[in-house]
């Protein structure tokens, strides 16, 4: 596993994919910011410590994140078979289930390290605009949720990467699946059952972003949980198929 890891590294440093996903990260925070210039009773949103790092959350997840994050893990699943590689690769041989969980454990990774990249674009706009403001907790927390909220939009997202792969259309219609799965959690987030429910707003629940109660958090889970079951099924399908035509 830990030398198809430095592999899938390897490959995923070449791609431009990447950089688009990095690119994608800036463009969404410097909405944001540009968003906070808006005067709201006399001063400037984004004036008021920590405004830049709570709104970026959602921000980022509703519009941006999630669909570039399954655009890169569809991508690293799929590449092999669109650019016909996959039959040198059987010739080795090679395990094919964990080469796709090598592929979801570094799509997995960057879905934190982009939401980590956020938290610190961010961070450091708060830290230029009002240091003296912010304490060792508020960022913490932040830090915390931004965390959270990366492991929680892969978990949420992995079905969307597993289906597109499984159908083999191309990975382009991940991201354009994913845009409109993230795009619904607006209406969901307008329901306290929906916003517990439905995976990319259960993200906000465990996150601690929503005031949420306890039977809240578990509906989240247990929504987060099942996402990612089906994800693992589908993966396991998509094994046995490929076993089935070698």
């Amino acid at each position: 596993m830990r030398k198809l890891l430095w592999a899938e590294r390897q490959k995923i440093r070449r791609s431009n994919i990447v950089w688009i996903a990095v690119f994608a990260t800036i463009m969404v925070a410097v909405i944001v910011f540009l968003g906070g210039q808006d005067v709201s009773n006399g001063s400037r949103e984004i004036d008021n410590a920590g405004w830049y790092m709570t709104v970026a959350q959602p921000w980022a997840t509703f519009f941006v994140l999630p669909a570039v994050i399954a655009l890169l893990g569809s991508y690293m699943i799929c590449r092999e078979e669109q650019e016909d590689t996959i039959k040198s690769l059987r010739l080795i041989p090679i395990n094919e289930t964990k080469l796709t969980a090598a592929k979801m454990i570094i799509t997995f990774v960057f879905s934190v390290l982009l939401y980590l990249l956020l938290f610190a674009i961010a961070f450091l706009a708060e830290a230029v605009l009002h240091f003296s403001d912010l304490s060792a907790g508020m960022v913490l927390g932040f830090l915390k949720a931004y965390f959270l909220d990366g492991l929680g939009v892969f978990i949420a997202i992995s079905p969307v990467i597993a289906l597109v792969s499984h159908m083999k259309k191309g990975y382009w219609l991940a991201l354009v699946f994913t845009v409109i799965y993230s795009f619904a959690g607006l209406f969901a987030s307008m329901s306290n059952f929906l916003k517990a429910f439905y995976p990319i707003t259960a993200v906000f629940t465990i996150s601690g972003y929503y005031d949420a109660s306890a039977s809240q958090v578990i509906l989240s889970c247990i929504s987060l949980l099942f996402s990612g079951g089906l994800a693992v099924a589908i993966l396991i399908s998509l094994s046995k198929t490929a076993e089935k035509t070698k």
